[in-house]
């Protein structure tokens, strides 16, 4: 039984991943979705990984998922403690020394942003709308349900800080990407994992938010990455 720990974006919500929760134990696994202190001005990048790394306790077999903003915290939780795989979804790579504002215009992401969204014919401006870049694909539930909870406080603190690894973790990596993705378009993400990584990024159907828009299937994929894993020698 492998235990998948569920690292959210920014407002580090565990909830953020109550769809994903259950898809991981009906596959016979254990899920332990994350809270981080993502309202705490005095929390950074550290405070998150040790958020991470006590809500995984004493577990192993592990498998991280890091959504959004939790591409930062994750790969330091890699440097401390064994982990099987990790998987980035729809995540930032950050860079040895780069902050979290910097990262923006280091990966040029307004520019790969904007182009995206004028290819599926929407405006720049439409890149400050919350519903259409983020919300767009969820189904009517769900978003009738996270709009009703509101936005999480997010605070600053950890973007103004370096990332503090020198490399990246010597753990097997995968990225994944939302073929509809409107902050992190798909193409940006496969550019940024081939410069930073030197990895390919594999697309599943879904915008920013997959875990809520197709849960079923991204555990699927998670499954699978898994049993790849499982199934080949450690590098």
């Amino acid at each position: 039984m492998a235990t998948f720990v569920l690292i959210p974006g920014a407002g580090g919500e565990a909830w953020y991943w109550h769809l994903v929760v259950p898809e991981i134990e009906a596959r016979g696994h254990e899920a332990v979705a994350v809270d981080l202190p993502a309202g705490d001005d005095d929390a950074g990048w550290n405070e998150y990984a040790a958020a991470i790394d006590g809500a995984i306790g004493d577990r192993s077999e592990l498998v991280l998922v890091a959504q959004s903003l939790g591409g930062f915290s994750a790969p330091i939780v890699c440097d401390r403690r064994s982990v099987d795989l990790l998987v980035l979804l729809n995540a930032m790579i950050p860079a040895p020394g780069e902050t979290g504002e910097a990262w923006w215009s280091t990966t040029k992401q307004s520019a790969a942003q904007a182009a995206y969204l004028a290819s599926i014919g929407l405006k720049p401006e439409d890149g400050n709308d919350d519903a259409i870049v983020y919300l767009h694909d969820l189904p009517p539930r769900v978003l009738e349900e996270a709009t009703k909870r509101g936005e999480p406080n997010q605070s600053w603190t950890p973007m103004t800080q370096s990332w503090p690894l020198a490399r990246w973790p010597d753990v097997p990596t995968r990225v994944l990407a939302g073929r509809d993705d409107r902050l992190f378009p798909a193409e940006f993400q496969r550019r940024v994992a081939r410069e930073r990584l030197g990895l390919e990024a594999d697309l599943i159907e879904g915008g920013h938010l997959v875990a809520w828009s197709h849960p079923r299937e991204l555990v699927d994929r998670l499954e699978r990455y898994r049993a790849e894993i499982t199934a080949t020698p450690a590098r």
